[in-house]
Protein backbone atom coordinates (compact mmCIF):
# COMPACT_ATOMS: atom_id res chain seq x y z
CA UNK A 1 0.00 0.00 0.00
CA UNK A 2 2.87 2.56 0.82
CA UNK A 3 4.74 2.47 -2.41
CA UNK A 4 1.46 3.56 -4.74
CA UNK A 5 1.17 6.68 -6.17
CA UNK A 6 -1.38 9.27 -4.82
CA UNK A 7 -3.64 8.66 -7.65
CA UNK A 8 -3.48 5.27 -7.30
CA UNK A 9 -4.88 5.36 -3.70
CA UNK A 10 -7.83 7.98 -5.06
CA UNK A 11 -9.12 5.56 -7.40
CA UNK A 12 -8.58 2.96 -4.91
CA UNK A 13 -10.76 5.40 -2.54
CA UNK A 14 -13.36 6.11 -5.14
CA UNK A 15 -13.78 2.46 -5.88
CA UNK A 16 -15.22 1.72 -2.23
CA UNK A 17 -16.80 5.15 -3.23
CA UNK A 18 -18.91 3.43 -6.27
CA UNK A 19 -19.38 0.60 -4.10
CA UNK A 20 -21.34 2.28 -1.78
CA UNK A 21 -23.61 4.44 -3.75
CA UNK A 22 -24.43 0.99 -5.63
CA UNK A 23 -25.64 0.17 -2.10
CA UNK A 24 -27.59 2.98 -1.44
CA UNK A 25 -29.12 2.78 -4.83
CA UNK A 26 -30.05 -1.20 -4.23
CA UNK A 27 -31.18 -0.29 -0.71
CA UNK A 28 -33.85 1.79 -2.77
CA UNK A 29 -34.67 -1.13 -5.15
CA UNK A 30 -35.75 -3.42 -1.87
CA UNK A 31 -37.08 -1.69 -0.07
CA UNK A 32 -39.98 -0.85 -2.60
CA UNK A 33 -40.08 -4.20 -3.66
CA UNK A 34 -40.88 -5.70 -0.70
CA UNK A 35 -43.94 -3.55 0.12
CA UNK A 36 -45.70 -4.00 -3.81
CA UNK A 37 -48.64 -5.93 -2.21
CA UNK A 38 -48.89 -3.09 0.38
CA UNK A 39 -48.79 -0.83 -2.30
CA UNK A 40 -51.38 -2.70 -4.76
CA UNK A 41 -54.35 -2.99 -1.54
CA UNK A 42 -53.61 0.99 -0.77
CA UNK A 43 -54.13 1.68 -3.72
CA UNK A 44 -56.86 -0.52 -4.95
CA UNK A 45 -55.15 -2.74 -7.52
CA UNK A 46 -55.91 -5.87 -9.81
CA UNK A 47 -52.80 -7.69 -10.55
CA UNK A 48 -53.28 -6.42 -14.44
CA UNK A 49 -53.56 -2.90 -12.79
CA UNK A 50 -50.55 -3.51 -10.76
CA UNK A 51 -48.99 -4.72 -13.95
CA UNK A 52 -49.65 -1.63 -15.69
CA UNK A 53 -48.33 0.75 -13.33
CA UNK A 54 -45.52 -0.95 -12.81
CA UNK A 55 -44.45 -1.02 -16.60
CA UNK A 56 -44.32 3.18 -15.68
CA UNK A 57 -41.36 2.90 -13.31
CA UNK A 58 -39.17 1.16 -16.21
CA UNK A 59 -41.15 3.43 -18.85
CA UNK A 60 -39.88 6.26 -17.14
CA UNK A 61 -36.47 5.27 -16.71
CA UNK A 62 -35.99 4.03 -20.62
CA UNK A 63 -37.22 8.17 -21.13
CA UNK A 64 -34.77 9.41 -18.66
CA UNK A 65 -31.69 7.12 -19.39
CA UNK A 66 -30.41 9.36 -22.44
CA UNK A 67 -30.75 12.65 -20.18
CA UNK A 68 -27.68 11.32 -17.52
CA UNK A 69 -24.60 11.72 -19.92
CA UNK A 70 -25.84 15.29 -20.64
CA UNK A 71 -26.08 15.68 -17.28
CA UNK A 72 -22.82 14.35 -16.30
CA UNK A 73 -21.28 16.56 -19.39
CA UNK A 74 -22.85 19.76 -17.16
CA UNK A 75 -21.91 19.13 -13.89
CA UNK A 76 -19.13 17.14 -13.74
CA UNK A 77 -19.62 13.23 -12.73
CA UNK A 78 -19.29 13.75 -8.89
CA UNK A 79 -22.05 16.84 -8.66
CA UNK A 80 -24.05 15.10 -11.64
CA UNK A 81 -24.31 11.57 -9.37
CA UNK A 82 -24.77 13.35 -6.03
CA UNK A 83 -27.76 15.26 -7.60
CA UNK A 84 -29.15 12.25 -9.55
CA UNK A 85 -28.99 9.76 -6.83
CA UNK A 86 -30.57 12.04 -3.94
CA UNK A 87 -33.50 12.38 -6.54
CA UNK A 88 -33.12 9.07 -6.48
CA UNK A 89 -33.60 8.49 -2.61
CA UNK A 90 -36.12 11.02 -2.39
CA UNK A 91 -38.14 9.18 -5.12
CA UNK A 92 -38.72 6.35 -2.93
CA UNK A 93 -41.49 8.19 -0.90
CA UNK A 94 -43.28 9.08 -4.10
CA UNK A 95 -45.49 5.33 -4.82
CA UNK A 96 -46.58 4.81 -1.38
CA UNK A 97 -48.39 8.23 -1.52
CA UNK A 98 -50.82 7.06 -4.79
CA UNK A 99 -54.31 6.68 -3.96
CA UNK A 100 -55.30 5.32 -7.28
CA UNK A 101 -54.02 3.81 -10.52
CA UNK A 102 -53.27 7.32 -12.01
CA UNK A 103 -51.51 8.66 -9.32
CA UNK A 104 -49.16 5.24 -9.11
CA UNK A 105 -48.42 5.47 -12.90
CA UNK A 106 -47.28 9.16 -12.57
CA UNK A 107 -45.53 8.52 -9.29
CA UNK A 108 -43.60 5.32 -10.89
CA UNK A 109 -42.82 7.04 -13.74
CA UNK A 110 -40.87 9.63 -11.61
CA UNK A 111 -39.34 7.06 -9.49
CA UNK A 112 -38.20 5.22 -12.60
CA UNK A 113 -36.63 7.77 -14.08
CA UNK A 114 -34.90 8.86 -11.13
CA UNK A 115 -33.40 5.46 -10.95
CA UNK A 116 -32.54 5.71 -14.69
CA UNK A 117 -30.35 8.61 -14.59
CA UNK A 118 -28.85 7.64 -11.48
CA UNK A 119 -28.22 4.12 -12.84
CA UNK A 120 -26.33 5.14 -15.97
CA UNK A 121 -24.00 7.63 -13.91
CA UNK A 122 -22.66 5.36 -11.41
CA UNK A 123 -22.06 2.33 -14.17
CA UNK A 124 -20.40 4.81 -16.05
CA UNK A 125 -18.25 5.82 -13.24
CA UNK A 126 -17.50 2.15 -12.11
CA UNK A 127 -16.16 1.10 -15.82
CA UNK A 128 -13.73 4.29 -15.52
CA UNK A 129 -12.70 2.80 -11.85
CA UNK A 130 -12.16 -0.23 -13.84
CA UNK A 131 -10.01 1.03 -16.58
CA UNK A 132 -8.33 2.96 -13.74
CA UNK A 133 -7.14 -0.08 -11.88
CA UNK A 134 -6.63 -2.19 -14.81
CA UNK A 135 -8.99 -5.66 -13.58
CA UNK A 136 -12.55 -6.32 -13.35
CA UNK A 137 -14.67 -4.95 -11.00
CA UNK A 138 -17.85 -4.38 -11.88
CA UNK A 139 -19.00 -7.47 -10.63
CA UNK A 140 -18.48 -6.55 -7.82
CA UNK A 141 -20.32 -3.13 -7.76
CA UNK A 142 -22.88 -4.68 -8.25
CA UNK A 143 -22.86 -7.34 -5.96
CA UNK A 144 -22.61 -4.09 -3.44
CA UNK A 145 -26.29 -3.14 -5.20
CA UNK A 146 -27.31 -6.46 -4.52
CA UNK A 147 -26.20 -6.18 -1.26
CA UNK A 148 -27.63 -3.02 -0.75
CA UNK A 149 -31.17 -4.14 -1.94
CA UNK A 150 -30.87 -7.10 0.74
CA UNK A 151 -30.75 -4.67 3.18
CA UNK A 152 -33.74 -2.21 2.20
CA UNK A 153 -35.79 -5.87 1.53
CA UNK A 154 -34.54 -7.02 4.71
CA UNK A 155 -35.92 -3.95 6.27
CA UNK A 156 -38.94 -4.24 4.54
CA UNK A 157 -39.91 -7.76 5.01
CA UNK A 158 -39.31 -6.63 8.94
CA UNK A 159 -41.47 -3.60 8.35
CA UNK A 160 -44.43 -6.13 6.50
CA UNK A 161 -44.03 -8.52 9.03
CA UNK A 162 -44.82 -5.94 12.23
CA UNK A 163 -47.48 -4.74 9.44
CA UNK A 164 -46.15 -1.30 9.20
CA UNK A 165 -47.60 1.67 7.13
CA UNK A 166 -45.25 1.97 3.63
CA UNK A 167 -45.84 5.63 4.08
CA UNK A 168 -43.98 5.78 7.08
CA UNK A 169 -41.35 3.03 6.37
CA UNK A 170 -40.36 4.57 3.20
CA UNK A 171 -40.00 8.05 4.62
CA UNK A 172 -37.46 6.74 7.24
CA UNK A 173 -35.75 5.16 4.46
CA UNK A 174 -35.85 8.07 2.07
CA UNK A 175 -34.31 10.20 4.73
CA UNK A 176 -31.32 8.07 5.86
CA UNK A 177 -29.98 6.78 2.09
CA UNK A 178 -30.42 10.51 1.33
CA UNK A 179 -28.20 11.48 3.31
CA UNK A 180 -25.59 8.04 3.34
CA UNK A 181 -25.70 8.80 -0.79
CA UNK A 182 -24.56 12.35 -0.61
CA UNK A 183 -22.09 11.98 1.86
CA UNK A 184 -20.38 9.11 -0.16
CA UNK A 185 -20.32 10.55 -3.33
CA UNK A 186 -17.80 13.34 -2.09
CA UNK A 187 -15.08 10.67 -2.56
CA UNK A 188 -16.09 9.23 -6.10
CA UNK A 189 -14.11 9.97 -9.19
CA UNK A 190 -14.53 13.93 -10.53
CA UNK A 191 -14.39 13.19 -14.51
CA UNK A 192 -14.48 16.48 -15.98
CA UNK A 193 -14.97 16.70 -19.88
CA UNK A 194 -12.58 18.27 -22.34
CA UNK A 195 -13.00 22.30 -22.91
CA UNK A 196 -13.71 21.18 -26.46
CA UNK A 197 -15.76 17.97 -25.93
CA UNK A 198 -18.92 18.14 -27.57
CA UNK A 199 -22.29 17.39 -25.00
CA UNK A 200 -23.84 14.54 -25.95
CA UNK A 201 -27.55 14.97 -27.53
CA UNK A 202 -30.61 14.91 -25.16
CA UNK A 203 -31.75 12.10 -26.88
CA UNK A 204 -29.93 9.34 -29.03
CA UNK A 205 -30.65 5.94 -30.14
CA UNK A 206 -28.84 3.32 -28.86
CA UNK A 207 -25.82 2.34 -30.69
CA UNK A 208 -25.77 -0.55 -33.12
CA UNK A 209 -23.13 -2.14 -30.95
CA UNK A 210 -25.23 -1.87 -28.07
CA UNK A 211 -27.81 -3.74 -29.22
CA UNK A 212 -26.64 -7.73 -29.32
CA UNK A 213 -25.20 -6.88 -25.95
CA UNK A 214 -28.62 -5.50 -24.50
CA UNK A 215 -30.24 -8.05 -25.77
CA UNK A 216 -28.11 -10.59 -23.57
CA UNK A 217 -29.35 -8.24 -20.73
CA UNK A 218 -32.87 -7.70 -21.95
CA UNK A 219 -33.37 -11.40 -20.52
CA UNK A 220 -31.41 -10.77 -17.23
CA UNK A 221 -33.54 -7.85 -16.25
CA UNK A 222 -37.00 -9.26 -17.42
CA UNK A 223 -36.13 -11.97 -14.93
CA UNK A 224 -34.84 -10.00 -12.36
CA UNK A 225 -37.99 -7.47 -12.68
CA UNK A 226 -40.14 -10.13 -12.36
CA UNK A 227 -38.49 -11.79 -9.61
CA UNK A 228 -38.17 -8.24 -7.60
CA UNK A 229 -41.77 -7.23 -8.13
CA UNK A 230 -44.16 -10.35 -8.66
CA UNK A 231 -42.03 -12.94 -5.82
CA UNK A 232 -43.76 -11.61 -3.02
CA UNK A 233 -47.25 -11.47 -4.51
CA UNK A 234 -46.96 -15.24 -6.25
CA UNK A 235 -46.57 -16.29 -2.82
CA UNK A 236 -48.75 -14.38 -0.93
CA UNK A 237 -51.73 -15.16 -3.76
CA UNK A 238 -51.06 -18.26 -5.78
CA UNK A 239 -49.48 -20.30 -2.48
CA UNK A 240 -51.34 -18.37 0.63
CA UNK A 241 -47.86 -17.28 2.16
CA UNK A 242 -48.38 -14.75 5.07
CA UNK A 243 -47.67 -10.86 4.34
CA UNK A 244 -44.05 -11.24 5.98
CA UNK A 245 -43.23 -14.82 4.48
CA UNK A 246 -44.00 -13.59 0.82
CA UNK A 247 -41.48 -10.51 1.65
CA UNK A 248 -38.97 -13.04 2.07
CA UNK A 249 -39.01 -14.26 -0.60
CA UNK A 250 -37.57 -11.08 -2.19
CA UNK A 251 -35.33 -11.54 0.30
CA UNK A 252 -33.93 -14.69 -0.28
CA UNK A 253 -33.28 -13.68 -4.30
CA UNK A 254 -31.48 -11.09 -3.07
CA UNK A 255 -29.21 -12.36 -1.06
CA UNK A 256 -28.27 -15.03 -3.95
CA UNK A 257 -27.87 -12.13 -6.08
CA UNK A 258 -25.61 -10.39 -3.85
CA UNK A 259 -22.99 -13.59 -3.16
CA UNK A 260 -22.86 -14.40 -6.63
CA UNK A 261 -21.97 -10.88 -8.00
CA UNK A 262 -19.09 -9.94 -5.18
CA UNK A 263 -17.75 -13.16 -5.58
CA UNK A 264 -18.29 -12.51 -9.86
CA UNK A 265 -14.98 -10.66 -10.73
CA UNK A 266 -13.05 -14.23 -9.68
CA UNK A 267 -15.55 -16.67 -11.09
CA UNK A 268 -15.55 -14.26 -14.43
CA UNK A 269 -11.63 -14.38 -14.17
CA UNK A 270 -11.26 -17.65 -13.59
CA UNK A 271 -14.01 -18.93 -16.29
CA UNK A 272 -14.29 -15.94 -18.69
CA UNK A 273 -17.48 -13.83 -18.94
CA UNK A 274 -19.38 -16.20 -21.90
CA UNK A 275 -19.14 -19.32 -20.00
CA UNK A 276 -19.87 -18.00 -16.69
CA UNK A 277 -23.27 -16.27 -18.34
CA UNK A 278 -24.37 -19.67 -19.81
CA UNK A 279 -23.81 -21.61 -16.43
CA UNK A 280 -26.08 -18.99 -15.45
CA UNK A 281 -28.11 -19.38 -17.76
CA UNK A 282 -29.06 -22.92 -16.75
CA UNK A 283 -29.23 -22.61 -13.14
CA UNK A 284 -32.21 -19.22 -13.87
CA UNK A 285 -33.53 -21.90 -15.77
CA UNK A 286 -33.69 -24.49 -12.88
CA UNK A 287 -35.09 -22.02 -10.59
CA UNK A 288 -37.73 -21.13 -13.17
CA UNK A 289 -39.00 -24.78 -13.30
CA UNK A 290 -38.93 -24.91 -9.66
CA UNK A 291 -41.38 -21.57 -9.64
CA UNK A 292 -43.82 -22.52 -12.02
CA UNK A 293 -44.26 -26.21 -10.34
CA UNK A 294 -43.92 -25.33 -6.97
CA UNK A 295 -47.11 -26.28 -4.45
CA UNK A 296 -45.16 -25.02 -1.02
CA UNK A 297 -44.05 -21.75 -0.20
CA UNK A 298 -40.42 -23.78 0.45
CA UNK A 299 -39.89 -25.09 -3.55
CA UNK A 300 -41.11 -21.36 -4.82
CA UNK A 301 -38.21 -19.60 -2.70
CA UNK A 302 -35.50 -22.21 -3.73
CA UNK A 303 -36.94 -21.49 -7.31
CA UNK A 304 -36.61 -17.38 -6.75
CA UNK A 305 -32.97 -17.63 -4.97
CA UNK A 306 -31.93 -20.29 -7.86
CA UNK A 307 -33.16 -17.35 -10.58
CA UNK A 308 -31.32 -14.65 -8.77
CA UNK A 309 -27.94 -16.85 -8.74
CA UNK A 310 -28.48 -17.50 -12.20
CA UNK A 311 -28.87 -14.07 -13.18
CA UNK A 312 -26.44 -12.18 -10.81
CA UNK A 313 -23.10 -11.56 -13.06
CA UNK A 314 -24.95 -10.98 -16.10
CA UNK A 315 -25.87 -6.96 -16.22
CA UNK A 316 -22.55 -6.17 -14.52
CA UNK A 317 -20.71 -8.46 -17.49
CA UNK A 318 -23.60 -6.64 -20.38
CA UNK A 319 -22.01 -2.91 -18.92
CA UNK A 320 -18.39 -3.77 -18.87
CA UNK A 321 -18.77 -5.33 -22.20
CA UNK A 322 -20.54 -1.88 -23.26
CA UNK A 323 -17.27 0.07 -21.41
CA UNK A 324 -14.92 -2.16 -23.30
CA UNK A 325 -16.44 -2.39 -26.81
CA UNK A 326 -15.78 1.24 -27.69
CA UNK A 327 -14.51 4.76 -27.15
CA UNK A 328 -17.49 6.26 -25.38
CA UNK A 329 -18.16 4.36 -22.42
CA UNK A 330 -20.65 6.60 -21.43
CA UNK A 331 -22.96 6.35 -24.19
CA UNK A 332 -22.23 2.87 -24.88
CA UNK A 333 -23.83 2.09 -21.35
CA UNK A 334 -26.62 4.71 -21.74
CA UNK A 335 -27.53 2.44 -24.94
CA UNK A 336 -27.35 -1.22 -23.11
CA UNK A 337 -29.22 0.27 -19.98
CA UNK A 338 -31.82 1.57 -22.09
CA UNK A 339 -31.90 -1.58 -24.25
CA UNK A 340 -32.11 -3.89 -20.99
CA UNK A 341 -34.23 -1.54 -18.93
CA UNK A 342 -36.88 -1.95 -22.00
CA UNK A 343 -37.63 -5.17 -20.63
CA UNK A 344 -38.42 -3.53 -17.08
CA UNK A 345 -40.88 -1.76 -19.25
CA UNK A 346 -42.38 -4.96 -20.81
CA UNK A 347 -41.58 -7.23 -17.66
CA UNK A 348 -44.82 -5.67 -15.23
CA UNK A 349 -47.36 -5.38 -17.80
CA UNK A 350 -46.30 -8.72 -19.38
CA UNK A 351 -46.61 -10.72 -16.33
CA UNK A 352 -49.49 -8.73 -14.67
CA UNK A 353 -51.51 -8.96 -18.06
CA UNK A 354 -50.54 -12.65 -18.51
CA UNK A 355 -51.38 -13.27 -15.05
CA UNK A 356 -55.17 -11.32 -15.47
CA UNK A 357 -55.78 -13.61 -18.39
CA UNK A 358 -54.26 -17.18 -17.19
CA UNK A 359 -52.25 -17.34 -13.80
CA UNK A 360 -48.97 -16.06 -12.62
CA UNK A 361 -48.05 -19.91 -12.81
CA UNK A 362 -48.06 -19.24 -16.72
CA UNK A 363 -46.42 -15.80 -16.42
CA UNK A 364 -43.34 -17.40 -15.02
CA UNK A 365 -43.44 -19.50 -17.57
CA UNK A 366 -42.72 -16.76 -19.98
CA UNK A 367 -39.90 -15.52 -17.49
CA UNK A 368 -38.21 -19.14 -17.40
CA UNK A 369 -38.50 -19.12 -21.58
CA UNK A 370 -36.59 -16.35 -21.34
CA UNK A 371 -34.03 -16.99 -19.18
CA UNK A 372 -33.11 -19.73 -22.02
CA UNK A 373 -31.81 -16.50 -24.02
CA UNK A 374 -29.03 -16.50 -21.58
CA UNK A 375 -27.35 -19.59 -22.20
CA UNK A 376 -27.84 -19.65 -25.72
CA UNK A 377 -26.60 -15.85 -26.42
CA UNK A 378 -23.68 -15.66 -24.20
CA UNK A 379 -21.06 -15.32 -26.70
CA UNK A 380 -22.13 -11.92 -27.66
CA UNK A 381 -20.26 -10.71 -23.91
CA UNK A 382 -16.83 -11.70 -25.36
CA UNK A 383 -16.12 -8.20 -25.37
CA UNK A 384 -16.43 -8.08 -21.74
CA UNK A 385 -13.38 -10.79 -22.05
CA UNK A 386 -11.36 -8.66 -23.98
CA UNK A 387 -11.32 -5.81 -21.92
CA UNK A 388 -10.77 -7.51 -18.62
CA UNK A 389 -7.19 -6.56 -17.50
CA UNK A 390 -6.93 -3.65 -19.55
CA UNK A 391 -4.39 -1.21 -18.91
CA UNK A 392 -5.47 2.09 -16.83
CA UNK A 393 -7.04 4.74 -19.13
CA UNK A 394 -4.69 7.62 -19.72
CA UNK A 395 -7.66 9.72 -18.96
CA UNK A 396 -6.42 9.64 -15.28
CA UNK A 397 -5.34 13.48 -15.39
CA UNK A 398 -9.10 14.95 -15.97
CA UNK A 399 -10.17 12.72 -12.28
CA UNK A 400 -9.60 14.91 -9.37
CA UNK A 401 -10.13 14.02 -5.51
CA UNK A 402 -12.90 15.00 -3.45
CA UNK A 403 -12.30 18.28 -1.94
CA UNK A 404 -11.83 18.27 2.13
Amino acid sequence: MGDMSPAREEVRRARYAVAAVFAVHGSVTGSFATRVPWIREHAGLSAGQLGFALAFTAFGAACAMPLAGRVTHRFGSRAALRGLLAMWTLALVLPSLAPNLVTLCLALFAYGASSGMADVAMNALGVEVERLLGKSVMSGLHGMWSAGALTGSAAGTLAAHLGADARVHFALASAVLTVLGCTVCAWVLDVQPAEDEEPPPRFALPPRSALLIGAVGFCAVFAEGATLDWSAVFLKDRLDSSAGLAASATTGSMLTMAVARIAGDAVVNRFGAVRTVRAGGVLAVLGGLLIVLARHPAAAMTGFALMGLGIAVVVPLCFAAAGHAGPNPSQAIAGVATVTYTSGLIAPSLIGGVAQATSLMVSFCVVTALACGLALFAGVLRAAERGEGAEADPRSSAVSGPHP
